[in-house]
């Protein structure tokens, strides 16, 4: 009888429930804040109560111009304003944002836009031609609108209209086509191509809102930051920070090109205090020689391979104050954290260094997360040797793969989200990623861990950056291959190298080559080890790959 009376008269209604959304905090801060900064972009200041009001006329506009509930729009630009109130108007249409990897090339371009069947496509000017390569391979032809941003390079437009002369044609007033349901998908996030097999993942509005409140609070983000964006907003919408900042009243600060100089000087024009960068970022900041103390700590959060202890150490002289955290397209952001403990203080710095490279422990909205066999579930013991495959449940995971039911029932087998993330567990809970499950190395019956390598490789005071995947060999099966990018003004030799590790690690972890090479990158600063596994079989290849840059590569 007790349940039962819990059950009348309680029910869901107007006035107790409305379906989760970031779209919220647009309204919310451009209500109680309404004249503070919300976008910096050169010379341009813009107010919340501005960036709302043009988020608004993009959403009518774009149902005026034919978009309906549940329909795809696209956008490829880097870090600029478009962007950002692309990540606001384009769902208050009602529409689903696919924010395109801009450092992809036409082909890869070309199957989004079909795959995703975008119905307009909105193009910075920087990357027009680009654009116009990859529509030459889409059938059915989205409605193209140029973005001349103010500070892009000059170069030909290919749209029908520009993007202010469609803001135009929208209503101020408009209300929004909000989602009838809080799990309708809000965006499509392709995979950024790591493994070479990019997948379309969407999010909901209902694990967006989430997520977005998560970052606020697992990073515990300061009344009104001033967010600079190295992080490419087209990667996971930026890790949920696009919707993050805004909830926090904070102050969007637009970088279209991230280089370590760029970097610090909207640190210093723009008084940044939080950014997020993939560690090949870091790598670049702590690699500047004349680099003087920031006047004020700056907070970083950083995913990916974990930073070198050394890079660590450099970014800490320097005023960066770094968190690690764990995050995958798939789970929207950045679930999994490496909270500090104040007993830590009292380490010394190399090994507190060796701790903040551990991925961590879940956030508190995460719900569920182990390390487990994959096939039967069982978890590892958690001693810091046993490995397993790292796994996530909760309401921040994606809804799934799109028109690729096969592969969504895969990643979600036995009611877990499969990350593809081999790592350990220690003995405090915190776990630590020892490899992709595609990168683990196995040599004469014995594994050997990637990662294990490449930290011992970036412990050379010469290498800036290194990555280990497995070529052929006829005795062992597979061995290590090292692939190095030297510092700035530094040398070695690939006997230097090689026995650098020998005196450091078991003979049968070592490369037994070494390329020296400018890394193949993805827009995120993630190393693409497909490519570098796709040449690491041919003394050919990698003699004619060694001497392509990075940019030929990616």
């Amino acid at each position: 009888m007790s349940e039962a009376m819990y059950e009348r008269g309680l029910g869901r209604n107007a006035a107790n429930y409305a379906p989760l959304t970031p779209l919220s905090f647009l309204d919310r801060t451009a209500d109680v804040y309404p004249d503070r900064i919300a976008l910096l972009h050169g010379e341009l200041k813009q107010t919340w109560a501005l960036t709302r009001e043009r988020c608004y006329r993009l959403a009518s506009a774009l149902v005026k111009r034919g978009v309906t509930r549940q329909s795809t729009v696209a956008i490829i630009a880097p870090n600029t304003p478009a962007m950002l109130e692309a990540h606001f108007g384009i769902p208050l249409a009602g529409a689903v944002i696919n924010a395109i990897n801009c450092r992809l090339d036409a082909q890869a371009i070309a199957f989004i836009l079909r795959h995703g069947e975008a119905s307009i496509l909105l193009v910075d000017r920087e990357f027009a031609s680009l654009a116009a390569a990859a529509l030459e391979h889409v059938p059915n032809k989205p409605l193209v609108v140029d973005i001349n941003d103010a500070l892009a390079p000059p170069g030909n437009c290919i749209g029908s209209l520009d993007y202010e002369a469609l803001l135009a044609e929208g209503d101020a007033d408009f209300g929004g086509v909000w989602p009838q349901d809080e799990c309708d998908a809000i965006a499509l996030n392709y995979t950024s191509g790591t493994t070479g097999d990019p997948k379309g993942v969407v999010p909901s509005h209902r694990g967006t809102y989430i997520m977005s409140l998560l970052q606020m609070t697992n990073w515990a983000l300061p009344r009104q930051p001033v967010y600079l964006w190295t992080l490419p907003m087209f990667h996971a919408n930026g890790w949920c920070f696009t919707w993050a900042i805004t909830a926090a009243a904070g102050t969007h600060v637009c970088l279209r090109k991230v280089t370590p100089a760029n970097v610090r000087l909207a640190i210093e024009r723009y008084d940044a205090d939080h950014f997020c960068a993939a560690p090949v970022v870091l790598a670049g900041l702590a690699s500047e020689a004349t680099a003087t103390p920031l006047r004020k700590s700056v907070r970083v959060l950083t995913a990916g391979s974990p930073p070198p202890a050394t890079v660590l150490r450099a970014l800490q002289a320097q005023g960066f104050a770094v968190d690690h955290v764990y995050g995958i397209t798939e789970a929207l952001g950045t679930p999994v954290s490496c909270a500090w403990q104040d007993a830590w203080q009292e380490f010394e710095p190399d090994h507190q260094a060796r701790i903040k490279v551990r991925q961590g422990v879940r956030a508190a909205a995460l719900e569920g997360m182990q390390v487990a066999d994959p096939q039967t579930l069982v978890t590892v013991p958690h001693d810091g040797r046993s490995s397993g495959e790292l796994m996530l449940r909760g309401n921040v995971v994606m809804k799934g793969y799109l028109k690729n039911q096969p592969a969504t029932e895969q990643a979600f087998a036995g009611g877990w989200f499969h990350t593809g993330d081999i790592a350990v567990v220690h003995p405090d809970g915190y776990i630590q990623i020892t490899d992709r499950s595609k990168d683990v190395i196995i040599s004469g019956g014995e594994n050997i861990s990637s990662v294990e390598v490449e930290d011992m490789l970036h412990h050379h005071p010469a290498v800036l950056l290194a990555a280990v995947v497995a070529t052929a060999d006829p005795k062992w099966g597979e061995v290590p291959c090292a692939f190095v990018e030297l510092r700035p003004e530094q040398s070695a030799s690939s006997e230097e190298i090689i026995a650098f590790c020998r005196d450091r690690l078991a003979h049968f972890k070592c490369p037994r080559r070494v390329v020296f090479m400018d890394l193949p990158k993805t827009a995120t600063g993630k190393i693409q080890k497909f490519r570098l596994r796709e040449i690491a079989g041919s003394q050919d290849a990698i003699t004619q790959l060694a001497s392509l840059t990075a940019k030929e590569l990616s």
